[in-house]
């Protein structure tokens, strides 16, 4: 049993509290605020710090992107067929990658990591803790959605090979017509259920379009641009995809579009420069104005385009930009933790969740607050 006694503890879903952390032997936390401590329990005193749960970014590419390295280490973009939901970001992570290792380091305790935005499809993501010797010891789940890409990259990589798509209207039919190829595929699966001899040649790319069509796979669908937005948007409702979006730069243009379709907005990451045409209106009030219009948001750093251990100095740029605090503090802990699925053992300081935890040494929007101890599953993996 562990307690960590006297903190300041943002829970995230029940607010701010004084008092203590209960962490049974499983790793689960089993009492919070003013707790009686057992006898026994190994006891780690918080007076004067701040314990809140793990961060989490839904959207990042750490180990698959090796940093300090060149092309030996840069396996997140398979561009030589704009088409590949069948590659898993799962088989080309390095557990022992420096970036995994600084991030946790920071307090980041989890990470989808995902595939590039070099393909229209591009393949799929895997949900992990930043923490393990293998990818099998970091899985927190398997599924972490099939990433799709609109705007400049895909056909700025497939222009440049002079081959489909080098234009926006391309990137859409590419999309559609791959599509349509797993409903039939589909179809013929259904009709094999009662003749076998009707079972099509198995398909690994289909197979994961199916699960798309079926809704048990999501879409993360990469898309900076308004036009590009509804351009995802268009396909999610002819296709009855569920569809978050990545990027979401120009998402307070759309915020009717974007609220009445039910999506997630992804933000970031707007600690960078504008490299790019289609990121012009970069800006951190993007944040507000998609809260403020209702639609659900989380922070992301991108990783490695920005180290995602800049997290809460994100969050904390956010709320100067006017996102409430209490809702940046959520974007980087319960509700990345809600797009991913993970909810339920994630991203809160509640009873009955896993106790992923970072106990720090002052506000952790403050830049000068450090890290003290990172926790994963009661477990310390990091002490400073």
């Amino acid at each position: 049993m562990l307690a960590i006694v006297n903190a300041q503890l943002l829970t995230i879903t029940d607010g701010i509290k004084e008092g203590s952390v209960l962490v049974d032997d499983q790793g689960t936390i089993a009492a919070v605020g003013a707790v009686e401590i057992p006898e026994g329990a190994t006891i780690i005193d918080g007076q004067g710090k701040v314990l809140m749960p793990g961060m989490i970014d839904a959207h990042g590419h750490a180990g698959v992107w090796e940093e300090g390295l060149g092309f030996e280490g840069s396996d997140g973009n398979e561009m030589t067929d704009p088409i590949t939901p069948h590659l898993r970001a799962l088989d080309a992570i390095n557990p022992h990658e420096e970036g995994i290792a600084e991030a946790l380091r920071a307090g980041v305790t989890a990470m989808c990591i995902l595939p590039g935005s070099a393909n229209v499809v591009g393949g799929q993501g895997v949900v992990v803790h930043l923490h393990g010797n293998t990818v099998e010891e970091m899985i927190i789940k398997e599924d972490g959605g099939l990433k799709m890409a609109f705007g400049e990259n895909p056909k700025r990589v497939y222009s440049g090979q002079k081959k489909t798509p080098s234009t926006r209207m391309a990137t859409a039919a590419i999309l559609r017509e791959n599509l349509v190829k797993a409903q039939n595929y589909l179809a013929k699966l259904e009709k094999a259920k009662t003749d076998p001899d009707k079972a099509p040649e198995r398909d690994l790319k289909m197979e994961v379009l199916v699960r798309v069509l079926k809704r048990e796979l999501s879409v993360r669908a990469h898309a900076h641009r308004a036009d590009d937005i509804m351009t995802a948007l268009r396909i999610a409702k002819e296709f009855n995809l569920d569809m978050s979006i990545e990027h979401c730069t120009e998402g307070h243009k759309i915020t009717r579009e974007l609220k009445e379709a039910g999506v997630w907005a992804l933000v970031g990451p707007s600690l960078t420069n504008r490299s790019k045409v289609e990121l012009k209106e970069l800006s951190f009030s993007t944040l507000r104005v998609l809260w403020e219009a209702g639609i659900p948001v989380t922070i992301t750093m991108d990783h490695p385009v920005i180290p995602v251990g800049y997290l809460p100095t994100a969050a904390g740029y956010a709320v100067k930009a006017g996102l409430p605090r209490e809702e940046a503090l959520k974007a980087i802990t319960i509700n990345p933790a809600r797009v991913l699925g993970i909810d339920d053992r994630y991203g809160s300081l509640d009873v009955g969740k896993m106790a992923d935890m970072v106990l720090w040494s002052g506000d952790p929007l403050e830049i000068q607050s450090e890290v003290e101890k990172v926790f994963i599953h009661g477990q310390v993996v990091y002490d400073r």
